[in-house]
């Protein structure tokens, strides 16, 4: 009995022997093979000015466009400024107007000594005043107008509402989140190259990105294209949430790899697979975003 168990295991051992030295025959040498994470960039949106929420007109997992209404803040007293505002432009308007006139009549009459000197700087002076207190009206009004424009919250770009964290009828203050939303582009991933690999990749290189998950429609798993648009010039150690067939303690550098079509099934943090064809060129990707290697962005 003893001898049938050890006779199978070396036979296991046999078949597994030769399946890896088979897997490692089929492995493509000009091709390299790295993991990462999809990254979106998230935009933090808060009102410019404090006041109670009215309207908040977007739910978690809404799509929303550049420049589109998201939430509104009561905008009563806000408005009330800005009326007081023009009343003052009006008030001020009409004293410059009116200094101006008098000036205008009365400067020349200086020449003959019809008024004096004395009153001739009055006049100017007074003139000068009328004008410096409209000017300060008029931004005034700006600035409440501008106030009562703080009291709306736009998307900045397009992209999806990630949390809502505000309801209406909340007090918030100036600076205080009200949404969060991920940017729909651009979408990269971070991946990390070890050093012995890292003079094969390029600024530019064409990959293909796969993710974890099967398109029911092809069987296979989703596949990108992409291209890589950073590479750090600083070494660093291997984060311990990459995902790598090396040694965690090995020195590596970050590489950023821009997907060019994207679309909805791509998701924050998701893991993926990139394979980089070694021989392919960097002469007809866009440049859009790349950085150069003096950069510090992350």
């Amino acid at each position: 009995m003893k001898k049938k168990i050890t006779a199978l295991i070396l036979i296991l051992l046999i078949i597994g022997t030769a399946a890896f030295f088979m897997t490692r025959k089929k492995e493509n040498p000009n091709e390299l093979t790295l993991y990462g994470n999809i990254e979106i960039r998230q935009v933090d949106l808060s009102f410019q000015v404090s006041g109670i929420i009215e309207k908040m007109l977007k739910e978690e997992g809404d799509s929303v466009k550049k420049g589109e209404l998201l939430a509104i803040l009561d905008s009563k007293d806000y408005k009330s400024n800005l009326e007081k505002a023009e009343s003052e432009v009006n008030k001020t308007l009409a004293l410059k107007n009116d200094a101006v006139s008098k000036f205008d009549r009365n400067a020349p009459l200086v020449e003959d000594n019809t008024i004096s000197k004395q009153e001739y700087d009055t006049l100017k002076n007074t003139k000068d005043k009328a004008k410096a207190d409209y000017d300060a009206a008029v931004a005034a009004r700006t600035y409440a107008k501008n106030q009562l424009d703080y009291t709306k919250i736009y998307a900045p770009d397009e992209g999806i509402i990630m949390v809502r964290v505000q309801e209406p009828g909340a007090t918030v203050n100036k600076g205080q989140i009200v949404y969060s939303i991920s940017k729909t582009r651009p979408v990269w991933i971070r991946a990390y190259v070890n050093e012995t690999d890292l003079g094969n990749i390029k600024y530019g290189q064409q990959v293909n990105v796969y993710t974890d998950t099967v398109n029911p429609q092809t069987g296979k798993k989703r596949e990108y294209k992409g291209y890589i648009g950073f590479i750090s010039p600083v070494a660093e150690f291997t984060p311990k949430t990459v995902q790598s067939t090396d040694l965690r303690t090995n020195l590596v550098y970050r590489i950023r790899v821009y997907i060019d079509d994207t679309d909805e099934y791509l998701r924050q943090g998701m893991p993926t697979t990139i394979k980089v064809d070694l021989n392919s060129s960097a002469d007809t990707v866009s440049y859009t975003h790349l950085t150069l290697p003096t950069t510090s962005r992350v």
